[in-house]
Formats: structure tokens, sequence, C-alpha cells
């Protein structure tokens, strides 16, 4: 018992330091490490996988949807990354330059992709001429770069892994349309895979993505109380098409610009995902996103046929679950430490007593419960069966604490004690860039989305809380990462 409880005790509790928390969980759980370049990480096998996993879902549904792989360039022309500039202006604090090449100096430096809109631009230039070739569905996996001043893990780094897709259409409905069924698949992996509950709505315009007509965004509430923006699909317009001379004869041969979008899912999801379910004892992950479902345990290994059962189970389970065996000569109370360290969404324990007795310990990990189980035919569905009922509960749970920390002021006062104590303040709003930057002055908290449930509310009568003006939206302002 004294190992677990130094196991445990290299994690910082939540609630009194939740940044050092955060670290201290990427690292033990072996998540991720350092690099000797700031801000850029080593992402572990365990942390490769959740991204892996992440990536298999969302790939197989764009491939479902007709949309296609491409790899685009890394590096960008000065001269091309400064066609759009309202995108270029967003991104000139944050891009890293390449200067030179071997001993010689480059004669246009060339940017460290810190996204693909040009270069996908430049290249749709080239193939589309009608609109018989629209719309195009681009989507790529890669790496991108932003010189980042302040970096976490995940979180926001200098260089961190995504997709990025890239679609061109005939008009703004189409590419309305797509931007839209985008943002539901993102609602359906968060929610569905992740058991991340979210706020879908639209930004405002000082909060879109720097040359986008509108960006669509998925928020939600981490443990702290703090917002994240862990998806977003853009609405480009015709923004790149007019700046490109991207260009296709209609149906009566008039030359049209394409309406284009640009959506992306990052590694940031991974950081997400730690920060609403996992706990002082280390990362807990969902289900259906954890590269390892089950773990078995033996218990007094070295008996005869304690292991040969071990092995048994396993491979009666894997036919539903992804299931190992934790046959190191570690005592027991390490292995169920470094099982709940890991996350796996199950822990079997299985010894001579309950070989003898028909029977195994089913202990889950989001709540420590303890179950027993008849070591029978049935067993697999009965873990099957469990590990739905968790990413439910783990849902549940997350979408409870997230309901309570969602709240409507009333007064600028009441406004500002709301967010002091974390989570969705919900207020009306004029619209006024202004507003926003007091409000970000006065309380750290930033526009994070007017909510598609309130997009078509009556506002009659109703004032914006720090101007007097009529309000024309109803506001999710949060602190935020």
């Amino acid at each position: 018992m004294a190992k677990k409880e130094g196991f445990v005790k290299q994690i910082t509790s939540r609630d009194v330091d939740f940044a050092k928390w955060y670290t201290d969980v990427c690292l033990k759980a072996e998540l991720c490490d350092y690099s000797s370049v700031k801000g850029c990480m080593v992402v572990r096998p365990l942390g490769t996988a959740l991204w892996e996993g992440i990536q298999n879902i969302v790939d197989t549904h764009l491939k479902a949807t007709g949309h296609q792989n491409v790899l685009m360039p890394m590096l960008i022309p000065e001269h091309l990354l400064l066609k759009e500039a309202e995108h270029v202006e967003g991104f000139a604090p944050e891009v890293a330059w390449v200067t030179a090449g071997g001993d010689s100096p480059l004669q246009e430096r060339l940017a460290v992709r810190p996204t693909s809109e040009v270069m996908f631009c430049e290249h749709f230039k080239k193939i589309i001429h009608s609109h018989r070739d629209l719309p195009v569905l681009y989507n790529q996996w890669v790496s991108v770069m932003r010189w980042e001043k302040t970096t976490r893990p995940f979180l926001r780094t200098t260089e961190f892994f995504w997709h990025e897709g890239h679609t061109c259409h005939v008009d703004y409905e189409d590419a309305d349309k797509e931007a839209l069924m985008i943002l539901d698949m993102y609602v359906d992996v968060c929610e569905n895979v992740l058991a991340i509950p979210v706020v879908s709505g639209v930004k405002s315009e000082s909060e879109k993505f720097a040359g986008a007509d509108k960006t669509y965004t998925n928020e939600t509430l981490m443990y702290d109380g703090k917002a994240l923006q862990i998806t977003t699909s853009h609405h480009l317009g015709d923004n790149f098409g007019k700046a490109f001379e991207i260009t296709y004869a209609d149906k009566n041969g008039q030359e049209q610009f394409v309406n284009t979008t640009s959506w992306a899912i990052t590694t940031r999801a991974i950081g997400g995902l730690i920060m609403v379910h996992s706990d002082d004892r280390g990362l807990v992950l969902p289900p259906r996103i954890a590269p390892t479902q089950v773990a078995i345990i033996p218990i007094a290994q070295h008996k005869e046929g304690v292991l040969d059962k071990a092995y048994d189970l396993r491979d009666q389970l894997k036919e539903k679950v992804t299931v190992m065996v934790d046959a190191t000569d570690k005592q027991p109370g390490w292995k169920f430490s470094e099982a709940e360290m890991k996350g796996y969404p199950v822990r079997i324990e299985i010894g001579p007593k309950d070989i003898e007795a028909g029977e195994v310990v089913v202990v889950r990990r989001d709540t420590l419960e303890k179950i027993t189980m008849a070591l029978d035919e049935n067993l697999t569905d009965n873990i099957d069966n469990l590990l739905n009922q968790i990413h439910d509960d783990m849902l549940n749970k997350a979408r409870e604490r997230q309901s309570a920390k969602t709240r409507v002021a009333h007064s600028k006062e009441e406004f500002a004690e709301l967010v002091k104590d974390g989570g969705f303040v919900i207020a009306p709003w004029s619209g006024d860039t202004e507003v926003e930057d007091q409000i970000k002055e006065e309380t750290g908290a930033s526009s994070r989305c007017l909510s598609f449930e309130y997009i078509d509310a009556d506002l009659t009568g109703v004032k914006d809380l720090w101007n007097g003006k009529d309000a024309k939206y109803m506001m999710h302002w949060a602190r935020a990462y």
C-alpha cells in the first residue's frame, strides 16, 4: 500500500494547483515529454495512440463523405502568404521564417506553415475551371508551427499536429452546408467518442479566423471552469477565391469566384480530454478513445494456472475490446496504481481465489467502483456493456458540471462575479468590439460563441450590460485557454 501512495503522490492535486496537476498528468502518464526545442513536445506512444484514434475516426468520416487526403508543402513563399492581407495579419506574430538554405541566404523568405490556406488556394487555381470541377473536398494530416510565447503540452505548443480540411464550392450556401456538416462531425467526435460536451455556435467578428466570413466553433468547459475552443469550422466565403483569383465557369458560362471552407481538430483535443476527465490519480480515458480499454492484473501470478487464466481471459475479451495483461514482476498494488495513472477504463483483477470462485473483480477507472462478475461466457458482453455505461456516465458527469457552471448574468456586477467563479456566463451584447475589449480588460473573459440555442432569441427591450445599447446577441463569455 505504501508503494501505491508513493506513486500517486507524484501528481499535484488539481484543486491545489490545476496547471501543475495538468503537467504532472501529461508527464507521469507518459503522454508526452519536453524536447530541446522550446515549445515543441515529444508525443510518446500513449499520446500518439490517442491522436491516432482521433485521426482514424475523423478520417473514416471524411472519406465516407467524399473528402480526399492530400499533402501540401511545409514551406510557403512570403509573397504567397501576403496575398490575403487579413489572413497574414492574423498570423504574422506567430510565423516562423526560413531565411537560408545551407550557407546560402534565400532570395525570398519561406514561412513554415502556420496553416495551409494559401498553398491550397494556389493549387485550386490550377485545377478548377468549370462548375463540373466542384466541389473540391481536400484534407491533409500534418503538423504546423506557430511561434507561441507561452506554451503548455497539447494545449498550446509551437509545433502541433492536426488535420486541416480545405474545400471549394459553387456558392455561399453550398460552402455553408459543408462548414456546418463538419462542425456536426466534430460534435459527434467530442461527445460520442471523447465524452466531452460542447456548446456549438458562431464566433464574434473579432474572434473569428483571420480571413474568414464566419467561424463556427465548439466550446467546452474544463474542470477548472475555463473554456476551451476544441474544434472550429470556417466559412471563408469568396475571400480567398478573390485574393487568389480562383474562378470557374458556371452553367451559363459566366465566370464566378469559388467559395471556400477550412476546418480542423488538433492535438489540443487531448489536452481537453485530460482537463475534463482526469483526476489526482492520473489519466481517466473514455472507453471509445482508450487505446487499451481493459487491463488484466493477475494476482499471485507465480501460482500455477493464474497467468494461463489471465491470458485465456484476454483471448476471450479481445473479440470485442482492446485488452492487455500486465505480467510484469511488479507488486499488484504498484500495477493497480500504474493502471490508474494510464487511465485504462477497466481493470480486471484475477487470482487463485477468484479462479476457484469462478469470478473476477472489475474496477472502473472513472469511479474506482469494484464490481464482481462471473467468470463465464457472458463476461465479454458484460465488460462491453460496462464500457458503454462508463462512456455515458463520463459524458453525463461532464455535462452536469458544465450545466451547473453555465449561468445568465443580469448586471455588470453579477457578470464579473460569475466570471471570477468560473464557467460560461451568458449575457446580452450589442455586438460592439469596444465592449469585448472592456470585458477582457476588466474580467479576463472573452466572447466564446453565439450559441445556436440563442441565435434566434427575441431580445426586444434587452440591453447590453456594459454600454446600455440594444442587445443583438446572447453571447457565451468565459476565461479561456
